[in-house]
């Protein structure tokens, strides 16, 4: 995980003053090329990480950075904990780790720097969109979160003209490259798409957050919140083990894995608000997926076949 070697890369380099990437690159088991992409990763995020050219050069940490991480700004700190931040919420590793370098700051830069790394938070399984690029409003909207600032932006439900909407940025999501902000109104918490956004601004205001604020605990309440009204219709199948993953891919969290078969099968239950919806799904895997039941499923699926059938069979002749 990248967030991991880029904690381990600033502790290394915090340990030995200088290191090479090529020294880098056996220390922590990886390429040169990813060595030196971590390494520029840190430079460009704002971390005190700098190359030195020539014979005996490398890569170190500037400044006081280098015997004591008190030497990092509170900027370069914030920098630091955004880019390993988010694989916090995925890996108990990365999450120790963050701690232990929050306590080795100094007292005034802890909150913001705490703040940064959980600002973020990536939830890996899909939900069947995606969208290719970073959107450049992150950066506001981590801006305020970090702050503790409202943010003012313009937000366009889908179909309906943008509104304009202040609230309080308690943290970011990113879900199968789609970013949520999770944030606190007049209402309680809600939760917007990223890309919905316009015009977002950090305002001068303060910004309240719940003490007991967790961002990865508030994202799970969402997803379970979404996945009930995506699963009023659970169906259940038999495909080859070497198949499942990409079964997995599909419905994300709604598959669930029932037992594994002799024969070398697996019985999974896909779930779907209602039949067709889960017939639409399975209807391309043909004879290498075989459906189980329910029969609301059976037929839809039957019909799809019919379909296509009627459209596509070529003619006797």
């Amino acid at each position: 995980m990248r967030a991991d070697r880029l904690v381990a890369t600033l502790l290394l380099m915090q340990a030995r003053g200088r290191v090479t990437a090529s020294e880098l690159a056996d220390e922590l088991e990886i390429s040169v090329a990813t060595a030196r992409r971590d390494l520029e990763a840190l430079s460009s995020a704002g971390v005190p990480v700098y190359p030195q050219p020539g014979r005996g050069g490398g890569w170190s940490l500037v400044g006081g950075a280098r015997t004591d991480l008190s030497g990092l700004s509170a900027s370069e700190a914030q920098a630091l904990f955004l880019l390993a931040g988010p694989a916090a919420s995925i890996s108990p590793e990365v999450k120790s780790a963050l701690r232990k370098l929050v306590r080795a700051l100094p007292d005034t830069f802890r909150a913001d720097a705490q703040a940064a790394a959980d600002a973020v938070v990536i939830d890996p399984s899909r939900w069947g969109e995606r969208e290719k690029e970073r959107p450049e409003l992150l950066t506001v909207l981590q801006a305020g979160i970090v702050r503790r600032r409202k943010v003012r932006f313009g937000y366009a439900k889908k179909g309906a003209e943008p509104v304009e909407r202040v609230v309080d940025p308690w943290g970011l999501v990113d879900k199968d490259d789609i970013w949520y902000l999770i944030a606190g109104t007049e209402k309680g918490q809600r939760t917007f798409r990223v890309d919905r956004m316009s015009d977002a601004e950090v305002s001068d205001l303060p910004a309240g957050r719940p003490d007991d604020f967790e961002l990865s605990r508030a994202w799970e309440q969402v997803v379970d919140r979404v996945e009930h009204r995506r699963s009023g219709l659970d169906a259940t199948v038999l495909i080859a083990e070497r198949h499942l993953p990409i079964l997995q891919d599909h419905f994300g969290r709604q598959a669930r894995v029932e037992e594994t078969l002799e024969d070398g099968r697996v019985r999974v239950t896909v779930s779907a608000p209602v039949a067709w919806m889960i017939a639409q799904q399975l209807a391309g895997w043909g004879s290498m997926i075989e459906v189980l039941g329910p029969e609301s499923v059976q037929e839809e699926l039957a019909r799809i076949g019919a379909e296509l059938v009627e459209r596509y069979a070529t003619p006797a002749r």
